[in-house]
C-alpha cells in the first residue's frame, strides 16, 4: 500500500458501492459471503476487486479472490498487505 493513510474499512464499502449502488452496505454481516448479501454476479465481484486494487493501491492475485468473499475475509487480507 502506499504511504497515505487509507481507513480500510471506508474504501471496503466505497469498492462495494461502486459496483451494487443499491446494496444496503451498513447491514452487512462480517462473516457472510457478500454475493450472497449483495445481489452481485461474477463480473461484479471481480469489478469489486478492481476497485479495491485501485483504491487500496494493492496488486490482488487472482488466487486470493475467494479471501475476499465476506467482508471480514477483505479486512484479513487487506490488513495482512
Amino acid at each position: 500500500m502506499s504511504g497515505k493513510t487509507v481507513n480500510v474499512e471506508q474504501e471496503i464499502i466505497a469498492a462495494l458501492r461502486e459496483v451494487a449502488p443499491e446494496a444496503e452496505t451498513d447491514e452487512l454481516e462480517g462473516g457472510v459471503n457478500l454475493r450472497d448479501q449483495i445481489d452481485m454476479d461474477s463480473v461484479d465481484f471481480l469489478n469489486f476487486v478492481t476497485a479495491l486494487e485501485r483504491r487500496l493501491d494493492v496488486k490482488i492475485p487472482e488466487q486470493d479472490y475467494p479471501k475476499l468473499s465476506s467482508l471480514d475475509g477483505c479486512r484479513r487480507y487487506v490488513a495482512g498487505a
